[in-house]
């Protein structure tokens, strides 16, 4: 009897992988490390953090995020994978708070505000969110006065977003790295605030 290689145990799935891939002279090896600097060096919320710093000083920066997300970050050298074929700010207000989740999965613009937390990959949040966001975002730390109107933004395959937060009171002539060292990557998403 043949063993099918998905009942292999996972280290005999891997090392079968590396070995075709060597035998056709690739190197997985190289490939994997790669990946994980770019995921631990460059898809860090700083980089969410620096654009929303910016947002925040710069009034003509601002407008050109609202309008052009993925344009406006590539002002600051910051790329975004193909697919992600657009990026969309989302700004809070006095009167409105946005709170991003992804309902399938947890897609997020990864390479602007980090890998989603554990959190936002749980089922109970991206169902709940959506019904119940008001409640999940107390929940979680953050209780808004219920003049404020909660908006629900769902990601799609290609469209990710970003919450632009409400500039904290106080902060005024801070500088832009001072301003990003405030923004977390769960403001990014909507559950807190700076």
């Amino acid at each position: 009897m043949t063993r099918h290689p998905e009942n292999a145990s996972p280290e005999r799935r891997v090392a079968a992988l590396e070995s075709a891939f060597e035998a056709r002279g690739l190197q997985p090896q190289a490939f994997i490390d790669a990946h994980v600097r770019t995921t631990e060096e460059d898809w860090v919320p700083q980089n969410g953090a620096r654009v929303v710093a910016k947002a925040w000083t710069d009034p003509a920066f601002r407008q050109r995020l609202l309008a052009n997300g993925r344009d406006a970050v590539a002002e600051l050298g910051l790329g975004m994978p193909a697919h992600h074929r657009h990026l969309v700010a989302l700004e809070n207000t006095s009167s409105v708070h946005n709170v991003i989740v992804c309902t399938q999965c947890s897609c997020t613009a990864y390479s602007i505000i980090g890998l989603p937390p554990d959190w936002y990959k749980d089922f109970e949040y991206r169902a709940r969110v959506v019904r119940q966001s008001r409640t999940v975002l107390r929940e979680m730390g953050l209780d808004l006065p219920p003049e404020i109107e909660i908006k629900v933004w769902d990601t799609s395959a290609d469209t990710r977003y970003m919450v632009l937060p409400l500039r904290p009171a106080g902060t005024e002539g801070w500088s832009e790295e001072k301003l990003a060292g405030i923004v977390t990557k769960d403001a990014m998403i909507g559950v807190a605030r700076p």
